[in-house]
Formats: C-alpha cells, structure tokens, sequence
C-alpha cells in the first residue's frame, strides 16, 4: 500500500515538473519577445507621451517620448537610489502639460546634494523614456508615504501623496540634458532571462522523478 501512494506521488510531481517547466518555456518566449521589441523602441524617433487615457503594455516601456509642460515646485519625490555615481536619490518631479501631469524622473542627486535641488521655471520640454510604474517596494524595503521614504518609482502612490490628479500611469526617466544635477540619461535596460535554466532546472526534476517511478515500479514485479 505504501508502495503504491509512494508511486502516486512520484507520477504526480513528474506531471507537476513537466509542466513547470512547460511554463518556463512560454515565459521564455515572452521574455525573448519583450527584449526584442524592447531594443527595437529604443531606436525609433521620440514620439509625444500618451495621456492618461491611452492604455499601455510592457511592449510600451522605453518607448522614446516628449513633453513639454511647467514643473510643480515643492512637490519633488526623492527615491532611494544606486547608480555608477554613489548612492544618494532619484528626483520625481511632477509636470503639469496642457492636458494631464507626469511624473519625470529629472535624474539622480547624492545626499549632499538634497538641500540645495532647485525646481526649473517656466515651460521646458523634456525627452525622455517612458518608463511603466514599479512595484510599492519590496517584502524588505516598501514605500512609506507617511513618513516620504520612497525605495520604488510607484506612480499611483507619489500622485496621492501629493494630491496629483490626472495623472499618467508612467514616469519618464529624462535624458541627460545638463553638467549639473540631477543627472539624467541613467536609465539601465536590463532584463534577467533564466527561464531556459529554470525549465532545464523542473524537467530535470521530472527526469529525477520518472526515474524513480520506474525503478518503484520493476522492484514491485513477481520474481521469476
């Protein structure tokens, strides 16, 4: 009897295996295509960012864009951030357009530098990346509103802090544009792509598993 749910289980984690790493497989193939359309959009021509009404993709992430528009003062976000130049802050700032605000990642500042961030005046028109928001943090470092420690670039959270309305569901990371900071033009274009690995990884396991079903299933045959 004991034999028998031993093979029962050993049949099921074979099927669950196989399918994880079925699974793997199609993350594989989005991924694939998500790297590629991603350099793709990084060679096409700026194009003006998209209102809040119009609906976006993964596909839409790095998508060269253009604003023009005034910046709010006194409404910067200072997210905690790692970059070649140290660790200090990137500076959300909100701009207002004709229609609708977006929050632009002006560029990086260290600490030092906090105190004395001035806000540009008057219309400026920012090129940049559209960037889709991030997660609220992670299980370690989540976004605290209430007392304005920011680890994630997460769109909906900074508008409400701020009391932002007609938002856009993205920020634009803006391009280097000055010698001074904030420094823009910092975006790193990286994707992790293990999911061959993972699914080598799961039917390997389901290799493992049938192998043992198998020699279960000849110890159990009558002897001769």
């Amino acid at each position: 009897m004991k034999k028998a749910v031993f093979a029962l289980l050993l049949l099921a984690a074979t099927g669950l295996f196989l399918s994880l790493g079925l699974w793997q497989l199609q993350r594989l193939e989005w991924k694939s295509q998500l790297i590629t359309t991603t350099q793709s959009n990084l060679t096409l021509p700026p194009i003006p960012a998209p209102s809040p009404a119009i609906p976006l993709t993964p596909a839409s992430a790095y998508t060269p864009v253009t604003v023009s528009g005034s910046y709010v003062s006194g409404k910067d976000t200072f997210v905690l951030a790692s970059t070649r130049h140290g660790r200090g802050y990137w500076v959300l700032t909100p701009l207002h357009t004709q229609t609708f605000t977006v929050l632009i990642n002006r560029g990086f500042i260290t600490r030092a530098q906090q105190a004395s961030l001035t806000t540009p005046s008057g219309t400026v028109v920012v090129q940049g990346l559209l960037r889709l928001s991030e997660p609220a943090g992670t299980l370690l470092q989540s976004n605290n509103p209430s007392q304005n420690l920011w680890y994630a670039r997460h769109v909906s959270a900074i508008a409400t802090h701020h009391n932002l309305t007609n938002t856009a569901p993205y920020f634009i990371d803006a391009d280097a544009t000055a010698p001074t900071p904030p420094i823009g033009g910092l975006t790193v274009v990286h994707f992790r792509n293990n999911h061959l690995q993972y699914a080598l990884t799961w039917f390997g396991m389901a290799l493992l598993s049938l192998t043992g079903l198998g020699i279960l299933l000849r110890r159990q045959r009558p002897q001769a």
